[in-house]
C-alpha cells in the first residue's frame, strides 16, 4: 500500500518553521545549468521528490547532479548528451519540459515527450513552443515534441499568454539567442525573477526583471555560478492557513515581503492579519477569521490570476481556511478548470461550499469538521486536505501522500516540530 497520513486533528499549532526554497524556481535554475560552461553550486534546494526527478532527468543526459549537503546541489553539465528525454522520468513531472529552451539552445535540436504532473485540467504548452519558433526553432508535434534550430537569434516575441513556465523556456532561450529579445506579456512571478536572477549571476544580461516585458541581450558566455534559491513564498501561504484554521501561534522565517502583497491581501479578507518585522512572518492566536463583505454587504470574491494577483496555487488553502471563518465567500478559480473538484472531500468532511462550476465555489462558514479517509488529488489540494485534518475534530486518514511530498519537504516532521499530531504510514 503507498504511504499514508494518519492525523488526529483538533490541535492548536505553535512554534517557529523555516519555509523550504521555492519549488517553482529551483526546477528551472536546475534546467538553466544546462547552459552553464563550468559547475554550478545551488543552496536552499527543497529535497522533494520533483527535485530528485529533474536531477535524475540531468543525470540521464551526462551530467553529474548531486546533493552536497542536506539543501545543497553541484550541476556539471560539462559532459551532457544531446540524446532524446527519458519518458519514464518526464511523466513522473510538468517541469520537464523546461529542458526545452536550453537543450534546444546549447545543441540545436531536442526531442521530448509530453510532460506529466499534477492533473489540474488541460495545461496548455503552445506558448512555449511559438515563443521558441521566433527565436528560430522548428516544431514538429506528434508524440513526442522535436525542436531543431541551426541558429537561435532574438526577436520582438509578445507571448500568447503570461505561462510562467512558457517565459522561462523563453528566457533560457534567448540568453543564448544572437542578438536582442524583448519578451512582453512575460510572467513575473518570484520564481521566474529568481530563475532572471540566476541567469544573470552566470553572465547573462536581462533587464525588466519583476516586470511583464523582460530585455535580453543574448549570446553572452554564460559560466558556472554559486546561487540561493528563495523561500517558497506558496508554502509560505499554506503556513499561514494552518496557523488559521488550527488557530494556532507560527512564526514563519525567512520571507521576502515582496512576494507576499498579493497572499496577506487576501488571507486579510478572511480576518488573518499576519505580522511582518524585517524577514519574520507572525501568524498570532485569536485572529478575527470574519470574512470581510463588499461594500453595501455583498458576497466578496477572491480571483486568482497572474502574478501579482492572487497566486493559483495557495486557493485551495484558502478554500480551507474560509470554511473556519465567519461569512460567505465566492472563490473564482481562472486558472486551472479542475483544481476545485477537491472541495468534494471538505464536504464530506462537514463544509459549507457548494461548486457553482469548475471555476467557481461558494464558501459558507464557520462549519466544524470532521476527521475522514481522503486522498490528495494534486500537490496543492493535498496540502489543503492535510490543512482540514488538521482543523477537524477526530483521526484522519490522507492517501496518495506521495502528491504533497512532491512540493512540501518533510512536511510531517515540519509538522510535528509545531506540535501536530501526524505520522506517516509506508505499507
Amino acid at each position: 500500500m503507498p504511504p499514508r497520513f494518519l492525523v488526529q486533528g483538533g490541535r492548536s499549532l505553535r512554534g517557529t518553521v523555516r519555509p523550504a526554497g521555492n519549488k517553482n524556481a529551483a526546477l528551472p535554475i536546475l534546467a538553466a545549468t544546462v547552459l552553464a560552461d563550468g559547475p554550478v553550486d545551488l543552496d536552499n534546494i527543497p529535497r522533494i521528490r520533483d527535485v530528485e526527478t529533474m536531477l535524475a532527468l540531468l543525470a540521464d543526459l551526462g551530467a553529474s547532479a548531486e546533493w552536497t549537503g542536506p539543501n545543497a546541489v553541484r550541476v556539471d553539465s560539462g559532459a551532457l548528451k544531446p540524446k532524446a528525454l527519458d519518458p519514464a522520468l518526464c511523466a513522473r513531472i510538468r517541469a520537464s519540459i523546461l529542458l526545452a529552451g536550453p537543450m534546444l539552445a546549447r545543441f540545436g535540436k531536442v526531442t521530448l515527450p509530453p510532460p506529466g504532473g499534477d492533473v489540474i485540467g488541460r495545461r496548455r504548452v503552445d506558448t512555449h513552443f511559438l515563443a521558441l519558433e521566433q527565436l528560430g526553432a522548428s516544431v514538429m508535434v506528434g508524440d513526442r515534441y522535436e525542436l531543431e534550430s541551426k541558429e537561435l537569434r532574438g526577436d520582438d516575441i509578445f507571448l500568447d499568454e503570461p505561462s510562467v513556465t512558457g517565459t522561462e523556456n523563453a528566457l533560457m532561450a534567448a540568453v543564448m539567442a544572437k542578438g536582442r529579445t524583448v519578451l512582453r506579456n512575460a510572467a513575473c512571478e518570484p520564481h521566474v525573477q529568481d530563475l532572471a536572477r540566476f541567469l544573470v549571476a552566470m553572465g547573462a544580461e536581462i533587464s525588466g526583471i519583476g516586470s511583464n516585458i523582460y530585455t535580453v541581450e543574448g549570446g553572452r558566455p554564460l559560466t558556472g555560478t554559486t546561487y540561493s534559491i528563495g523561500p517558497d513564498h506558496i508554502e509560505i501561504g499554506s503556513f499561514i492557513g494552518l496557523a488559521a484554521v488550527t488557530n494556532g501561534d507560527i512564526v514563519i522565517e525567512p520571507v521576502r515581503q515582496e512576494d507576499l502583497r498579493s497572499t496577506l491581501l487576501g488571507f486579510e479578507r478572511l480576518g488573518i492579519r499576519p505580522k511582518i518585522e524585517g524577514t519574520r512572518l507572525t501568524v498570532s492566536s485569536g485572529q478575527e477569521r470574519r470574512i470581510r463583505p463588499d461594500l453595501g454587504g455583498h458576497v466578496p470574491k477572491l480571483e486568482d490570476g497572474p502574478w501579482p494577483a492572487f497566486p493559483a496555487d495557495v486557493m485551495s488553502t484558502t478554500i480551507v481556511t474560509a470554511t473556519q471563518c465567519a461569512g460567505m465567500l465566492l472563490v473564482f478559480e481562472k486558472m486551472f478548470e479542475s483544481r476545485l473538484f477537491f472541495v468534494d472531500k471538505l464536504i464530506g468532511m462537514g463544509a459549507r461550499i457548494v461548486l457553482c462550476d469548475p471555476h467557481r465555489a461558494v464558501i459558507s462558514g464557520p462549519s466544524p469538521l470532521k476527521g475522514g479517509t481522503v486522498e490528495s488529488p494534486d500537490i496543492r489540494a493535498g496540502m489543503a486536505m492535510l490543512l482540514a485534518a488538521l482543523a477537524a475534530d477526530g483521526p484522519s486518514t490522507i492517501h496518495n501522500v506521495g502528491q504533497i511530498e512532491r512540493g512540501y519537504e518533510r512536511i510531517d516532521e515540519r509538522l510535528r516540530a509545531l506540535g501536530a499530531q501526524i505520522e506517516r504510514v509506508d505499507g
